[in-house]
C-alpha cells in the first residue's frame, strides 16, 4: 500500500526539550503534516515521534517510542543526537506500529483505518484487546455505539479464524443491538444469537431471574437495601424460607417458635398492659399457626380457657393471667433451630419470600422496635410492590433448575441447543432502577459462575454495557455490602476471565474505581467540559495534545490507546454492517 507522503529529511535538530524534538524546517518539507508520525534514525537507534507543531521555520516533535528488533517499544531511554536524520514514517514502519507486520489469524483482529494515512488498517492483538477491560467513550452521536458493534462484527465477520467460543452478554439500555447481530448466523451456520426482554409483550424470550439461584446479596440488590441494618432481616427471612421448605410439622413448630417469642418479648418491653394486651392482640390476629392463636384452649385444672380471655384486665389494672400466659408460651420456644441460607436446591417465589418475610420481622422483634421496624417495613413494601407490579412475572417459575442448567439456557439455542455467541438483555421495556438491579444481578451471576468453575480463566466471558454509566456508578453499594460487583469484576474478573466493556457518553458519572481498572480505550468525540477534565484525571494515557484530538473528533472517528495499541492512533471505524438501531431522529423526514 502507498501514501502520497514523501519521506525526505524533513530538517535539523536544534533543539532537544523534555520528550520534544525540535527541527528547523527545510524549505521543501510538505505542508499539512500535524499528527503524522515520524522515524528518526540515530546510527543503530530508530526513534518514533509525532508532530505536535508546524509552523513556517519550525516543527515540534513528542518523541513516543523506539523501534527495536522490528518492534515497538513504547518510551525511550536515551534522547536522540542533534545529529540524526528525521523523515516521515514509511509503510514498514507503519505496518510495526498499526500491527499489520504481526498478523495472524487467530491472534489479530482488523480494527479500522487510520485516519490520517489514507485508510491505512490498523490491527490490535486479540488477547491485549479482549483480556483487558474495555471503555468506549463518545458524545450521542459520535458513533461509540456503532462502533463498538463493529469492532465485535469485524471479530465474527473474520473468514480465516472462527471464534465460536467467544460469549458477549450484551446490556442493551434501549434494545439497539439486535439489529446489528440477529443475523450472525448468515456469516457462519456455527454462530448463533440469543436475545431476552423486558417487554412482557414481545414474541420473544423474557429475562428470568430465578430467586432461587440467588445469594444474600442479590436479594438485597433486588430490594434495594439501603442500610446495613436491614441486611440481618433479610438474611433471617432466607434462613426462614429454607426451614419453611421442610416437612410440616417442623414448619408448625417453627412458626409457633417465632411468633412465641415474639409475644414474650412484648411481655418485658416496659410497656402498660393495657398496650401489652393491644400488641399481643394485634400480633396473634396478623401472624398465628392452628396451635397458636387468640383461640388456642389453655387447660388448668377444673377450666379450660382461650388465650384471648386469659388477656384481659381485671380490676388492679394488670393482666389477671400473666404468669398463665407466659408458661404457656414458653411451651412453643424451640430452643434450637438449625437456620441457614437457601442452596439452590428447591424453588421459590417472591410471594414465599414476603410470607418467610413476615415472619422474620416478628422473630427478629422489630415489632417492638419502631426504629428498627421502619427499615424492615421499607424492603417488605419494596417486596409487596414488586409483587403487585408486571415485573413479577420476571421471576415466575414453573420449575426448577441448577445454575449449571441456569447459565446452558442462557447461552444456547432453545430449538437446537447450539451455543450463543451473542446474548443480548434488552432492558428498554423496565425503568432505570429495575434496570439496574438486573444488570448487577446479570453480572453477579455470571461473575460468580465463572469463579466456581473448575475451569478457571478457561471460558471467557464479555459484559458489554451500553449506557454504562446508568448502571456503573460510584453508589452505596460498597458501604453496605462492602463491595460493588462491577468494582470487583474490574478488580478481580481478569483472573476469572470475567471482562467488562463500557460504552458511555458521560464518564464523569461512571465508577472512579471501574474506570481506573480499564486497560483499553476508544474515545469518540467528546465536548462535555466535565467529562473532559474527568478524562484527564482518570486515565493515566491521556494529555492535553490527546485532549485536543478527542474534542475535535469526526463522526465514526475514534482516538483508541490502550494495552491494545502501540501508539495513541485516530482510528476511523468502519460503519457497522448492519448498524445498531441507534440512529438519530430524522426530523425532516417525520415532519415532511
Amino acid at each position: 500500500m502507498e501514501t502520497d507522503i514523501g519521506f525526505d529529511m524533513l530538517g535539523e535538530i536544534i533543539e532537544i526539550r523534555n520528550n520534544i524534538v525540535i527541527l528547523k524546517k527545510n524549505e521543501n518539507t510538505l505542508q499539512n503534516i500535524v499528527n503524522l508520525f515520524v522515524k528518526i534514525v540515530d546510527k543503530d537507534k530508530i526513534y518514533i515521534g509525532e508532530i505536535v507543531s508546524y509552523s513556517k521555520e519550525i516543527i515540534e516533535i513528542k518523541l513516543s517510542g523506539e523501534i527495536i528488533n522490528n518492534n515497538f517499544i513504547y518510551g525511550v531511554s536515551q534522547k536522540p543526537s542533534f545529529d540524526a536524520v528525521v523523515t516521515l514514517l514509511e509503510e514498514e514502519s507503519l505496518n510495526i506500529l498499526f500491527g499489520g507486520n504481526k498478523y495472524s489469524p487467530s491472534t489479530s483482529l482488523y480494527l479500522g483505518k487510520s485516519a490520517l494515512y489514507k485508510d491505512y488498517p490498523i490491527y490490535v492483538n486479540i488477547n491485549n484487546l479482549f483480556a483487558n477491560h474495555l471503555v468506549v467513550l463518545g458524545n450521542t452521536g459520535s458513533g461509540k455505539s456503532c462502533g463498538m458493534a463493529r469492532v465485535m462484527q469485524n471479530l465474527f465477520y473474520k473468514q480465516d479464524a472462527k471464534a465460536i467460543n467467544s460469549t458477549f452478554f450484551i446490556i442493551d439500555a434501549y434494545g439497539e443491538y439486535k439489529n446489528a447481530f440477529s443475523m450472525i448466523d448468515y456469516v457462519n451456520k456455527e454462530f448463533c444469537f440469543k436475545s431476552y426482554t423486558t417487554d412482557l409483550n414481545a414474541n420473544e424470550e423474557i429475562i428470568q431471574i430465578p430467586l432461587w439461584l440467588l445469594s444474600l446479596d442479590d436479594i438485597c440488590l433486588l430490594l434495594e437495601v439501603n442500610n446495613k441494618n436491614q441486611i440481618p432481616i433479610v438474611e433471617k427471612a432466607l434462613k426462614i424460607i429454607n426451614i419453611f421448605s421442610r416437612a410440616e410439622e417442623s414448619v408448625i413448630k417453627y412458626k409457633n417458635s417465632i411468633i412465641a417469642k415474639s409475644l414474650l418479648d412484648i411481655f418485658i418491653n416496659g410497656k402498660t398492659p393495657a398496650q401489652i394486651r393491644d400488641q399481643i392482640f394485634s400480633v396473634l390476629t396478623r401472624y398465628n399457626t392452628k396451635d397458636l392463636n387468640l383461640d388456642s384452649p389453655i387447660v388448668q385444672p377444673g377450666y379450660t380457657r382461650p388465650l384471648k380471655q386469659c388477656l384481659m384486665i381485671d380490676t388492679t389494672g394488670k393482666i389477671r393471667d400473666t404468669e398463665l400466659v407466659v408458661k404457656y408460651l414458653q411451651s412453643f420456644v424451640l430452643e434450637e433451630m438449625n437456620l441457614s441460607l437457601p442452596d439452590g436446591s428447591f424453588i421459590y417465589t417472591l410471594k414465599d419470600l414476603l410470607y418467610a418475610f413476615d415472619f422474620a420481622l416478628i422473630d427478629e422483634g422489630v415489632l417492638n422496635d419502631d426504629k428498627v421496624y421502619s427499615l424492615a417495613n421499607e424492603l417488605r413494601v419494596r417486596l409487596a410492590s414488586l409483587i403487585d407490579s408486571g415485573n413479577y412475572k420476571f421471576f415466575d417459575f414453573d420449575k426448577h433448575f441448577t445454575k449449571d442448567d441456569f447459565y446452558h439456557m442462557l447461552t444456547h439455542n432453545t430449538n437446537n441447543n447450539q451455543k450463543a455467541q451473542v446474548i443480548n438483555l434488552n432492558l428498554n421495556a423496565v425503568d432505570d432502577r429495575f434496570a439496574k438491579i438486573i444488570a448487577k444481578i446479570y453480572s453477579k451471576f455470571l461473575f460468580d459462575y465463572a469463579k466456581s468453575s473448575s475451569e478457571r480463566g478457561k471460558n471467557p466471558v464479555h459484559i458489554v454495557l451500553e449506557e454504562a454509566h446508568r448502571y456503573v456508578q460510584n453508589d452505596r453499594d460498597t458501604e453496605i455490602l462492602g463491595y460493588n460487583i462491577f468494582e470487583r469484576i474490574a478488580k478481580e474478573g481478569r483472573k476469572y476471565a470475567v471482562l467488562i466493556n463500557l460504552i458511555s457518553q458521560r464518564p464523569s458519572e461512571l465508577s472512579q474505581t471501574v474506570l481506573s481498572q480499564c486497560s483499553n480505550f476508544l474515545v469518540f468525540k467528546i465536548s462535555h467540559p466535565a467529562d473532559i477534565e474527568y478524562i484527564k484525571a482518570m486515565i493515566p494515557y491521556v494529555d492535553d495534545e490527546m485532549i485536543e484530538k478527542i474534542k475535535n473528533l469526526q463522526t465514526g472517528n475514534c482516538l483508541t490507546f490502550g494495552n491494545a495499541f502501540l501508539i495513541p492512533t485516530i482510528t476511523k471505524i468502519d460503519l457497522a454492517t448492519p448498524t445498531p438501531s441507534s440512529n438519530s431522529c430524522d426530523v425532516s423526514s417525520c415532519w415532511f
